[in-house]
């Protein structure tokens, strides 16, 4: 009797360790948060530019001392070079009237641009901006950075794409979670081995992991606006990180300013 109590024992703690083996690989292989929390920020306003109210803003990038962006809507999207003090449109390349203008990036010597539907893409040459390439993707077109050796683009869902930047072809993907799945990814902007994402109709940023999707830190941009009433699709939308300086720059769609802001730690 004593044997057999043993050999019961041994058999449900060598079932009670598998389970717990077999939660942990599953926590592994879905990418399952164990134990994390959050890191959350808020901001200070270091300065204020003039921003073009007009510019219905879907990327922005910082490079070279002046700023990139590129504006939508259907007949008025553009690839614009702006200087930063002063918000003046300094080169300008319009799109034909049936694209819809989204995300930016700078890779070496091409401003890459996505449009939102109609699953093209248009490569630049940077300094020019003449129309070197064209190239094609399944999904909507919404924000899109790099990693140095990656296209990292999103299309509104919490799906991020990682592609190819000569032949533009799928590499890889995550999804993005942060006590469940965060949809609504938008402009993105790859900032010390992180990505930050405009969340669609939100005043926040998400710094995500970019090997395993899971949201690292929350920043809330709350108010940087004012009280003054806005039109619901004029949001904030764009993110650009001047490297050289330590600078970050925030603005969104049809935003009179833009700011440059400092993150403060809230919880540690």
């Amino acid at each position: 009797m004593l044997r057999k109590f043993y050999v019961r024992n041994l058999i449900c703690a060598i079932a009670a360790i598998a389970l717990v083996l077999s939660l942990i690989m599953l926590v592994l292989l879905n990418n399952w948060p164990v134990n994390t929390t959050s890191l959350r920020y808020t901001y200070n306003i270091v300065n204020v530019y003039p921003h073009d109210e007009n510019a219905f803003t879907q990327g922005l990038v910082f490079e070279d001392g002046v700023l990139y962006e590129s504006t939508g809507l259907y007949g008025n999207s553009t690839l614009r070079r702006v200087e930063l003090e002063t918000g003046n449109i300094l080169q300008l390349y319009a799109l034909q009237d049936q694209f819809f203008g989204e995300g930016i990036t700078i890779f070496e010597n091409m401003i890459i641009q996505l449009t939102w539907q109609s699953h093209r893409g248009f490569v630049y040459d940077k300094h020019s901006f003449d129309l070197i390439q064209e190239f094609n993707y399944a999904t909507e077109g919404w924000g899109i950075t790099h990693d140095d050796s990656r296209l990292i683009m999103s299309d509104g869902t919490a799906t991020l794409y990682f592609l190819n930047p000569e032949t533009f072809e799928k590499v890889g993907q995550i999804e993005v979670y942060d006590n469940g799945p965060v949809t609504g990814l938008n402009e993105l902007e790859y900032i010390h081995g992180e990505i930050y994402a405009n969340i669609w109709r939100e005043e926040k940023i998400a710094i995500i992991n970019p090997e395993t999707g899971q949201v690292k830190g929350w920043i809330d941009l709350g108010g940087i606006q004012g009280s003054e009433s806005q039109e619901p699709n004029n949001v904030l939308n764009g993110i650009a990180y001047d490297a050289k300086e330590n600078r970050l720059f925030v603005t969104g769609k049809r935003w009179p300013q833009l700011f440059q802001i400092e993150l403060i730690p809230l919880n540690g």
